[in-house]
């Protein structure tokens, strides 16, 4: 069955370097990352003369919802033309919405593709490291304000996504450490193949 695969975690967890390795790993697989649309949300910002901040209630507004529904949308088209498609982007409000969440799998359904979430996870203090490290300006006002940046980010596993009876609707990456990540590539990218091509040998 032909999947939508959404790589997910807060800021700064690996979700890119996952994202790129996994898609090398697969067969037959379409890569989106929601960042290809940030030159066209900067532009939004310096049309409204707002100062850029990927954090601010204008951004939340005017421009977060829209790049998501973008993403999708091109996602959905790619689905018509490969087996695989995966997003890169974190979807942070969407995965814990149950309401979105079941409106994204009928829309699949009708495409005869499956849903799949794999949460990207790491400790909070990786995860700063890495963002220190990236030296991102989307970064920047998360950095300045941590403490006020972690209140409001939830780096708990969306466990409702998870229904036992489907082996790959909630795949955990654990990525916090180059053994930790080479062991969830190797098992997540077999439960992707066994799970997308077990009943077509190509």
């Amino acid at each position: 069955m032909k999947k939508l695969i959404l790589v997910t975690s807060p800021p700064g967890c690996g979700k890119t370097y996952v994202s790129k390795q996994l898609a090398k790993a697969l067969k037959h697989v379409v890569y989106l990352d929601k960042d290809t649309l940030i030159p066209l949300s900067k532009q939004i910002f310096a049309a409204a003369g707002e100062e850029y901040n990927r954090s601010s209630p204008f951004f939340e507004e005017y421009i977060r919802d829209y790049e998501y529904e973008t993403i999708v949308d091109l996602a959905l088209e790619a689905l018509e033309y490969d087996d695989i498609v995966l997003i890169n982007a974190p979807f942070r409000e969407e995965i814990r919405d149950e309401t979105y969440i079941q409106n994204l799998k009928n829309r699949l359904k009708e495409k005869n593709a499956s849903l799949v979430v794999i949460w990207v996870e790491t400790t909070i203090e990786v995860s700063k490291q890495r963002m220190i490290a990236r030296n991102s300006d989307r970064d920047t006002w998360k950095l300045a304000n941590w403490d006020e940046y972690i209140a409001r980010e939830n780096f708990d596993i969306p466990v409702t996504l998870d229904d036992p009876a489907v082996i790959d609707d909630l795949l955990i990456f654990k990525n916090s450490s180059d053994e930790e990540f080479n062991e969830s590539l190797r098992r997540i990218v077999d439960i992707l193949e066994e799970t997308t091509y077990s009943a077509d040998p190509s």
